[in-house]
């Protein structure tokens, strides 16, 4: 049942659309929320991800072969979930600025292509994994309107790295997620 349920929020993010200003309003306003426990909040991100996702591993060579007790306790793994988090605070600070949006999701496109190698379907995946940990963490915060505009962002920023992709003309071979 988890498995479909992840497959549908991946297909919604495929089909983007543009945020309302009340939508932006609201990811803002959910988000100052959620980025007061930052480190707590990307650390359970991550080992979602790499618990419900074991191949998205295979892009971390520090985490690689980490049980879950030791990302748990891994400095590196803190460090990285705070480079996430402080991503998404950059998305949702600039809103307003699609060029800043753009000009942020590009640069973070072509690391992710070129230095990393990483397949674009994770993004989907931690989109989904990123919805359901803070749907989880904060259920008073994410009603399902707010939960509606997150998937709209989330949706953009998935469908701008596809482009990215798709620009630097990436072949890699889709990987298995199942």
């Amino acid at each position: 049942m988890e498995r479909m349920q992840g497959e549908r929020e991946v297909d919604h993010l495929e089909r983007p659309s543009p945020l309302t200003d009340k939508e932006r309003v609201m990811i803002q306003d959910s988000w100052a929320k959620f980025y007061l426990n930052c480190d707590d909040v990307g650390v359970a991100i991550l080992i979602r991800l790499f618990v419900n996702f074991p191949s998205s591993k295979q892009y971390f060579r520090q985490f690689k072969n980490m049980e879950r007790e030791e990302l748990e306790r891994s400095t590196q793994l803190r460090n990285h979930a705070r480079s996430v988090m402080n991503g998404i605070n950059t998305l949702v600070k600039n809103l307003h600025n699609p060029e800043k949006i753009a000009s942020v999701l590009t640069v973070l496109g072509k690391a992710h292509a070129l230095k990393h190698e990483v397949d674009p379907a994770y993004f989907k995946i931690l989109s989904g994994v990123i919805l359901e940990v803070l749907g989880e963490v904060f259920p008073e915060v994410v009603t399902a309107e707010v939960a509606a505009a997150w998937t709209k962002l989330l949706a953009t920023v998935c469908s701008r790295i596809r482009s990215i992709y798709d620009e630097l003309g990436w072949t890699k071979l889709s990987t298995s997620t199942g």
